[in-house]
């Protein structure tokens, strides 16, 4: 008996073939706006992984304002990842290790930064310690609404990337 070969993409093959309500699932724990999901769903089946991320970029660039509020409400506070979402804990691995004045720096950033545009600040964390997390948020305090929501699409991009390198390789 001979075995079935096996993918060099496991995850990509599961990806292009799951049924509708599993891909959205899948899709759903990359990102969580709908838009996003649905323009991802509608170009299955992709060929390789540089597709699925071509993809996602021109569905990202796409998102109006609502459908990016409604990606980044999928996301935890910095400095204050989900307990029900690991994902989240390890894209802030580095911010476990934060002393209480970084600590104290990101949470009174966070504050100002919602004030200010009205929506948690997004990041993308990994690989990132607190310090240089904390600098960035002060930094991008700075920032027009317009540039800042441009720079949120951004970073966004990125983490959407890094999650879907992590679904296709699984």
């Amino acid at each position: 008996m001979s075995a079935t070969p096996m993918s060099a993409t496991p995850g990509l093959d599961r990806l292009n073939g799951a049924p509708a309500d599993e891909a959205i699932r899948l899709l759903g724990d990359v990102c969580a706006s709908r838009a996003w999901i649905g323009a991802l769903l509608a170009a299955r089946p992709y060929a390789d992984a540089d597709a699925v991320y071509a993809g996602s970029d021109r569905a990202i660039a796409a998102l109006t304002a609502d459908d990016l509020r409604e990606a980044i409400d999928g996301h935890a506070v910095i400095g204050r990842p989900r307990h029900d979402d690991p994902q989240s804990a390890r894209e802030q691995a580095g911010v476990h290790r934060a002393g209480d004045a970084v600590s104290a720096g990101l949470r009174d950033g966070n504050i100002a930064y919602e004030r200010r545009f009205g929506r948690v600040f997004l990041i993308c964390a990994s690989g990132r310690g607190a310090a240089e997390l904390l600098a960035e948020l002060r930094h991008r305090l700075d920032n027009d609404p317009a540039s800042e929501w441009e720079v949120t699409r951004e970073e966004l991009r990125r983490i959407n990337r890094l999650r879907l390198e992590g679904l296709i390789s699984a």
